[in-house]
């Protein structure tokens, strides 16, 4: 299981601090999953970073019982001195996988080529998404961290993610934030939304969709108050 309890994160701006997260709660059982809804700004890759410990909660604690991943396509871990290789050989150490296991794997899902022993320096940002996402698929978690990573790269290698994450691994737990309604209703079992900085659970997708697309409409979305929270969190 994995459960966060009264989670708190704030973040200092020239407006003064902005608490983004305020006592979050939730608990995800093996094998099931969660969508989690929120407008730009409204602390959705700050949420998982916090639950991947990429990043500490002012507050509040975290328990994982099960193997989280960092969140999918996220490269801000690689040494960008270091080849793509090496930075496998890095990642696969660090999770006690034998990396000549993965290799032809990572290889081929990039199609970096020779830029594959390239420095990651040298690389695009579509080249570090697929990349990212390979190792992610490289070591076997029991929960996946998705930062809306299911929107990389060409309708091809969207559909090569989405094969490998939602069809190999369909067994597997996921948390997944977005801001996009449509795909929490294709991909979860239930649904919350994140709004000013609350956790709010819903019965079905269809609730939180409602409630979701209600904030959207809601005039204080032009705010000052939220473009303000906008600069502080995402």
């Amino acid at each position: 299981m994995l459960s966060l309890h009264r989670v708190s994160k704030s973040y200092g701006t020239r407006y003064g601090a902005r608490k983004v997260l305020k006592d979050i709660s939730f608990c995800l059982n093996r094998g099931r999953n969660i969508g989690i809804l929120g407008c730009n700004g409204a602390g959705k890759s700050t949420l998982i970073r916090i639950i991947s410990g990429a990043e500490q909660p002012d507050s509040g604690t975290i328990r994982r019982g099960m193997r989280v991943s960092w969140p999918l396509a996220f490269g801000g871990a690689f040494h960008e001195h270091l080849t793509g290789l090496d930075n496998l050989k890095f990642v696969c150490r660090i999770h006690g996988v034998d990396y000549r296991a993965v290799l032809p794997f990572v290889e081929d899902f990039t199609e970096l080529g020779t830029y594959f022993r390239e420095p990651v320096m040298h690389y695009s940002q579509g080249m570090m998404t697929r990349l990212a996402f390979a190792l992610s698929m490289a070591v076997e978690f029991d929960c996946f961290l998705i930062d809306e990573a299911m929107v990389v790269g060409d309708a091809r290698f969207h559909q090569r993610c989405h094969d490998e994450l939602f069809t190999k691994r369909k067994d597997r737990s996921f948390i997944l934030v977005t801001h996009e309604a449509e795909v929490i209703k294709l991909y979860c079992e239930k649904a919350s939304v994140l709004h000013n900085g609350q956790l709010l659970p819903f019965n079905s997708v269809d609730e939180a969709y409602t409630y979701y697309n209600d904030i959207l409409k809601s005039p204080d979305m032009s705010t000052p108050d939220h473009q303000e929270s906008m600069a502080s969190g995402t």
